[in-house]
């Protein structure tokens, strides 16, 4: 195995406050990995960091061995990584298999013009991206409702399309940002289950994740932060019974011993 993906003493700064400090990690290629930490830890702002949302004040992003520190987002997913959103981000107006559809835009070769024109080659590319469509549908199980509108669909379904439309593209890297937040039990599993399916089709899978079931259960590797610091990583029992995390989630008791 070879890092995919990884961060050198990566911090940033807000006003002042460090979000994130000296932070250090490594993604596997061909694991679900996962990000976790309590809330205002410093998570999401790593996602922001590595899709370009936000540039680091130190160290570097390095994907595949190249430094990608602080390139604009679309270059950043036109290199394999995609991500989804806390807040679902779908097109109201639109049907499932559009929204899924519309996540190929950085893969299409084809021109504008030559669309209006209806040339064979953007004939041939069109149709191409359309089965890719339908494939990435029938593997997440939503060819059934492809012709829906997406927002009609349950939470639960909603979240699977937003993966979808991440997945169409092709990405090397998928980053998940909560997936799990609003679902159900029943839905929480089904939720693992899809992970797993796309871990299982080649793509690498990043979290960030509330839902413990979810992360214990589909992770090969767990990094935890608290005030933007790394406090601990490795797999899943490794993790659960590090005192620092026990103590960074539950706090301390008045001797000092972390909470039960």
């Amino acid at each position: 195995m070879s890092a995919l993906l990884e961060l050198r003493g990566v911090g940033i700064s807000f006003g002042g406050m460090q979000a994130v400090d000296n932070l250090s990690l490594a993604i596997e290629d061909g694991h679900i990995a996962a990000l976790i930490g309590p809330n205002g830890a410093g998570k999401t702002t790593v996602f922001n960091m590595i899709t370009g949302v936000c540039r680091p004040n130190d160290g570097q992003i390095l994907w595949q061995g190249r430094d990608i520190t602080g390139l604009a987002p679309h270059r950043i997913a036109a290199l394999g990584i995609r991500r989804t959103f806390q807040t679902i981000r779908l097109f109201a107006d639109m049907s499932v298999f559009d929204n899924v559809r519309a996540g190929c835009h950085l893969r299409a070769r084809q021109r504008w013009w030559q669309g209006l024109l209806g040339l064979p080659a953007q004939r041939r590319e069109d149709a191409a991206l359309r089965e890719r469509t339908h494939d990435v549908l029938r593997r997440l199980d939503l060819d059934g409702v492809a012709d829906e509108p997406a927002v009609s669909l349950p939470y639960g379904l909603q979240r699977r399309v937003e993966m979808a439309r991440a997945l169409v593209a092709q990405p090397k890297l998928v980053i998940l940002d909560e997936p799990a937040a609003g679902l159900n039990d029943a839905e929480s599993a089904e939720l693992s289950q899809t992970i797993f399916a796309i871990r299982d089709s080649g793509v690498t899978v990043l979290l960030v994740e509330h839902d413990m079931n979810v992360v214990m259960n589909v992770t090969d590797h767990i990094v935890v932060i608290n005030f933007g610091r790394k406090i601990a990583e490795g797999d899943a029992t490794t993790v659960r019974d590090d005192p620092a995390v026990i103590e960074a989630y539950l706090g301390s008791d008045d001797e000092g011993e972390p909470a039960a």
